[in-house]
């Protein structure tokens, strides 16, 4: 039984890894000229099984300005660039369905002037028995581009510790089988010598009767 549940637990941890629910993580903030970018914006919808239809819309507004430009809408499958600053290089990587959850876009080609404030825009329309949501949601991303990559101290340290919480999960699996293995293997000897003394009894009990059979 504790062999069954423990394997049952660090599969659920690595399954939990591929299939899990959606996560309204914050966008990268920092791009390097020449390369590309993922900005993200996540929207959770907050109960799967209604459906929905909704629309995305990014807005950026350059540093030092104070108005916002209309540079992208995602209406599935139809994607438009709207702004001639950014033609060619927006590309949807979000949700590729009519219920998006997800609404990134990729940069292309990144040059300093992607520098300022970019914001996306969910409208959804949630389809209830009794009427029709409508629910706006307007995320923002402070984007600032460098010439060179600048690794934050806390993203090495996660990726340091999710290395580590993968080795240690390998080695707690590579324990829990030999354990079980052994656990199975000490439970097929014990059968088999608990069936040996039983055979052993059997032959002791069949040899008695032989002999009793021959003093008559």
């Amino acid at each position: 039984m504790i062999c069954h549940l423990s394997l049952l637990v660090v599969l659920s941890l690595f399954v939990s890894q591929c299939h899990g629910a959606c996560a309204e993580v914050d966008s990268l903030t920092e791009a390097v000229a020449g390369k590309g970018f993922l900005l993200g914006c996540i929207s959770c919808k907050r109960r799967e099984e209604i459906s929905a239809q909704t629309t995305v819309d990014w807005h950026f507004k350059p540093l030092g300005e104070e108005q916002f430009r209309h540079i992208f809408h995602y209406d599935h499958p139809s994607a438009e660039i709207l702004h001639e600053d950014f033609s060619n290089r927006l590309e949807w990587h979000g949700t590729q369905d009519r219920d998006i959850q997800i609404g990134a876009i990729y940069i292309h080609n990144v040059t300093f002037n992607d520098t300022g404030t970019y914001q996306c825009t969910f409208r959804r329309t949630l389809f209830l028995e009794l009427a029709d949501m409508h629910v706006i949601v307007e995320k923002e991303v402070e984007l600032s581009v460098v010439a060179v990559a600048n690794r934050e101290l806390t993203a090495v340290i996660s990726e340091i510790m999710m290395y580590v919480l993968i080795v240690v999960l390998q080695l707690w699996l590579i324990v829990v089988v030999v354990y079980c293995y052994k656990k199975i293997s000490d439970e097929h000897e014990a059968r088999e010598a608990r069936k040996a003394l039983k055979d052993q009894a059997a032959l002791l009990e069949s040899k008695d009767n032989c002999d009793g059979v021959q003093l008559e």
